[in-house]
């Protein structure tokens, strides 16, 4: 199973892309036609991950060029690879009716605004279990309505949320430590939530 990290470049510069040589992500940054300079920082990083690390450089302008682009890989990837995960780095929030749309197809994607807030790059990072739960708390905000309604499909969306490398422990006592927090209540193998209104 492949993570791909797709960058729009004219909206996010990250300066922490050097996070990611622990971890075996392929990473695509998409540069607008009128950006003309990359950092050093960030071309140093992306030489250092060979074959995992592309650029993509848009050719005409326009609102939304570079978000056509970003769309149109992930459509041809998810194609090619139906299993694998798609972090798209934005702050524009234009791309969440696309994600909705995509995750209808069984497409597993999600925007962030920062590599940082990747939920597997946050689970190594995480400190405390408060960061793991933090991170759990938004993707289950971010689904409305269709959240998971029994434990084994919640277990299961929070492992898919940490790209599968949770143990069956561990899934265990995340999901005993959301009821412990009373964001959730398990009846039989049901589940309700009570979470926050946002974060």
């Amino acid at each position: 199973m492949t993570n791909y990290i797709l960058i729009d470049f004219e909206n996010v510069q990250p300066n922490n892309l050097d996070v990611l040589k622990h971890h075996s992500f392929k990473v695509c940054v998409f540069v607008g036609s009128n950006q003309t300079k990359i950092p050093y920082e960030i071309a140093s990083v992306m030489q250092s991950l060979g074959d995992a690390a592309q650029y993509v450089k848009i050719s005409g302008t326009g609102k939304n060029a570079l978000d056509f682009h970003i769309a149109y890989y992930v459509g041809e990837l998810s194609s090619k690879e139906p299993k694998a995960h798609f972090h798209i780095i934005s702050k524009d929030k234009g791309f969440d009716p696309l994600i909705t749309h995509l995750k209808s197809k069984r497409i597993k994607v999600q925007r962030e605004n920062d590599i940082a807030e990747i939920p597997v790059l946050r689970l190594s990072a995480a400190t405390s279990n408060d960061e793991k739960i933090s991170a759990i708390v938004k993707n289950l905000l971010g689904r409305g309505q269709s959240r998971p309604r029994k434990v084994k499909t919640l277990s299961n969306t929070i492992n898919s949320l940490f790209t599968e490398n949770l143990s069956e422990s561990q899934l265990a006592a995340l999901v005993e430590e959301l009821q412990k927090r009373k964001l959730i209540k398990v009846n039989s193998s049901n589940v309700s939530y009570q979470l926050p209104r946002n974060l």
